[in-house]
């Protein structure tokens, strides 16, 4: 498949300026999909699969490449990188897009909607330094889908919350301003919310869905892996398995700007170190106390903050003990090079 330009596939200043003398013999790829032991990467020309030079867990979907058209030698910063905690007891996070300018957190007008994992995808979407967008689908089927798209919104005004029918492609298409020309579109969401509805409908494609359980309104997984794909519109999508775990890690800034009505609170606080709990002149507490602040929100609000700061500091201390045993290996193999007089 050929593009129209490198700007056709995202490319910005933001990578030409990363460009240098030594990289003369290569040319910039998008990766469109990260597999166990190799990367399809988009190019003006063609679409190349490439040998990674470090663990493809070091690569996203978005990632811009350069590449000789059979090996990615070197990854360029990202604008943007959205990562979680890998799942499960590893303490080591797990990037799931890159170069995504709006990340849409798709939930559904049913019981799947929920304030606090929504508010977790958003800290996380704002860590990244993307935009959050939530798209409410299933509009159709209920009475309240206006009471739904408030509740969204009430989260952050960085955020615009779209309630629709992912079926109906006219409806869908008020999401073009998030995935035309220029602009990469990532779909995050649980199993069974309408991701595979909503990604037909904006790619075109067909791609299977399945059923959702009417007792719990939960669903399984269709989409199986990451992928770059065109919008219909002009622009990429990138849609991504449902997410049974997220656990937040080096999300602080997000949090504090999902919440920064407590930060400020927090802020007015006798004490800097204040654990807003029994400490005299606690802003917090006082709001609290006079129903400025919502009791749950500040519950939720503490949550994430300890999840984050715990996970933050499992993932740092695995990275040094890493370096430290690569650093190791190292040493260990220039000793035994001079022993044999290499």
């Amino acid at each position: 498949m050929t593009h129209a330009s490198l700007a056709d596939l995202g490319w910005s200043d933001h990578f030409a300026r990363q460009l240098t003398d030594a990289d003369t013999a290569l040319f910039p790829a998008r990766i469109s999909e990260v597999h166990r032991s190799q990367l399809v990467a988009l190019t003006q020309d063609a679409d190349l699969r490439l040998t990674p030079a470090e663990p493809t867990g070091h690569y996203a979907v978005g990632d811009w490449v350069l590449t000789d058209g059979a090996t990615a030698f070197r990854r360029l910063e990202p604008v943007t990188d959205l990562s979680r905690k890998a799942a499960g007891h590893v303490a080591s996070d797990q990037r799931i897009a890159a170069n995504v300018d709006t990340v849409a957190v798709v939930t559904s007008c049913n019981d799947d909607f929920n304030i606090a994992r929504l508010e977790r995808y958003v800290a996380l979407i704002l860590a990244s330094g993307a935009l959050p967008l939530v798209v409410l689908t299933k509009a159709d089927l209920t009475d309240d889908a206006e009471d739904f798209r408030r509740q969204a919104e009430r989260l952050s005004p960085l955020l615009t919350a779209i309630a629709l029918n992912a079926k109906d492609r006219d409806d869908v298409a008020r999401l073009k301003p998030w995935c035309g020309e220029g602009q990469t579109l990532a779909l995050l969401g649980s199993s069974g919310v309408g991701k595979t509805t909503l990604r037909n409908a904006l790619t075109g494609e067909e791609a299977s869905t399945q059923t959702v359980r009417e007792d719990d309104a939960k669903g399984r997984h269709t989409t199986t892996y990451r992928a770059l794909r065109r919008t219909r519109f002009g622009g990429w999508l990138i849609d991504t398995p449902g997410m049974r775990e997220l656990q937040l890690s080096g999300t602080s800034e997000g949090i504090d700007e999902l919440f920064d009505d407590i930060e400020e609170l927090a802020a007015q606080c006798k004490f800097s170190d204040c654990a807003h709990a029994s400490e005299p002149g606690c802003a917090v507490k006082a709001a609290l106390a006079s129903g400025q602040l919502d009791t749950d929100r500040f519950h939720r609000w503490q949550k994430l903050k300890r999840e984050d700061a715990y996970n933050s500091e499992s993932v740092a201390d695995t990275r040094a003990r890493q370096k430290s045993f690569g650093k190791m290996v190292k040493g260990a193999m220039a000793d035994a090079s001079k022993k044999r007089g290499y």
